[in-house]
């Protein structure tokens, strides 16, 4: 029997990871608290809290984060127009910090001196977490499993997890024909792993969409976003397969990686803002945001949104935000969001001099 190592607080999601994670930590030694973020997934959470004690859990949290997360990152992030090389709107990057804040706060809570993950060693949610953490908790110790080699060398792929989950009746809804991996929050869902590395490979089309492709609707669906900097909720536009993409990334680690990406209300949501700013921001103020908008990308998307220039680059775009005001009407069909009309009380449009 291990040797008792004291309480860790484990980021779990009830996936494949982090529940065959739980019950390594207590091989270990460690007790586990699992800490499940609610930030807007489709989740049982009740079956995953009773799934996390049935686990070997000591406790378990469950908490609905997803106010914070809008108010707190996303928006944020729509007023930087925030964009990782062109193209990721940043879903999963802009859930790490805001995860990590409240798993800290636990840990301080329950008087852990651990906090752990599910993150392997070759993505950019390991450095996220941990970035994060740091900043937020200095002296806090993070168990990274994926990048200890008694953890590794145990399980080198998914079917050894597999394997390890059904012998410890564990139970995971990924499947050998099912083996990539599946991050969801309101804002987004991402696809990795399992066939998509295959680049000859037809993963965009292949995959199923979650929440709806451009040939399911024969209508478009219009929406005004009124009143930013308070957008609306905009449900069933993800039907339209508005903001699919297939794309490769330079990861933080240094290798490239694909993904599937799901963003529907993230990209309605961008668009309507660069439109809003084109209608009342001062030209020069916004070339130089739009420089600022790259660095800020740079740097969620690589872990440091609790980091000092992060904080002043947020203030430095929340200021040139006052006059950001305004409605966008637009369309969205078959994948394309149109705009339609637009209007604000800060307009700089001058119709009499066009």
């Amino acid at each position: 029997m291990a040797q008792p190592k004291g309480t860790v607080v484990l980021a779990y999601s009830g996936g494949l990871d982090t529940s065959c994670i739980l019950v390594w930590l207590k091989e270990q030694g460690y007790e586990v608290i699992a800490y499940l973020a609610n930030i807007g997934q489709k989740e049982d959470f009740e079956a995953a809290r009773k799934k996390a004690l049935a686990l070997g859990a000591k406790k378990v949290y469950i908490e609905d984060i997803s106010r914070e997360f809008v108010e707190g990152f996303i928006w944020p992030a729509v007023q930087a127009n925030a964009l990782y090389e062109d193209r990721y709107l940043l879903g999963t990057a802009l859930a790490r910090p805001c995860i990590a804040r409240r798993l800290v706060e636990i840990a301080q809570q329950e008087g852990a001196q651990h906090v752990a993950h599910g993150a392997t060693g070759k993505g950019n949610d390991q450095v996220r977490f941990e970035l994060s953490c740091y900043a937020l908790c200095p002296q806090i110790k993070v168990v990274a499993p994926w990048r200890l080699p008694e953890f590794y060398q145990r399980f080198p792929g998914r079917r050894e997890l597999m394997d390890y989950a059904k012998k410890h009746g564990i139970p995971v809804p990924v499947t050998p024909q099912t083996p990539w991996s599946m991050d969801e929050n309101l804002m987004h869902i991402s696809r990795e792993a399992g066939g998509i590395v295959k680049m000859r490979g037809n993963g965009g089309h292949t995959l199923p969409p979650v929440l709806g492709g451009h040939q399911c609707c024969t209508r478009a669906a219009h929406a005004a976003i009124w009143a930013l900097p308070n957008p609306p909720f905009l449900p069933g536009r993800g039907k339209h397969g508005v903001g699919r993409i297939d794309i490769v990334e330079n990861r933080f680690v240094g290798m490239k990686s694909r993904g599937i990406y799901e963003t529907p209300a993230g990209t309605i949501l961008h668009q309507a803002h660069l439109d809003i700013e084109a209608l009342t921001m001062d030209r020069e103020v916004r070339r130089i945001k739009q420089g600022l908008a790259v660095k800020f990308s740079e740097l969620v998307y690589n872990g440091f949104w609790h980091s000092p220039e992060c904080e002043f680059l947020r203030r430095c775009i929340w200021h040139s935000q006052e006059a950001v005001v305004g409605t966008v009407r637009v369309s969205v069909f078959k994948g394309q969001v149109y705009i339609l009309a637009r209007e604000s009380p800060w307009s700089l449009y001058n119709e009499e001099l066009v």
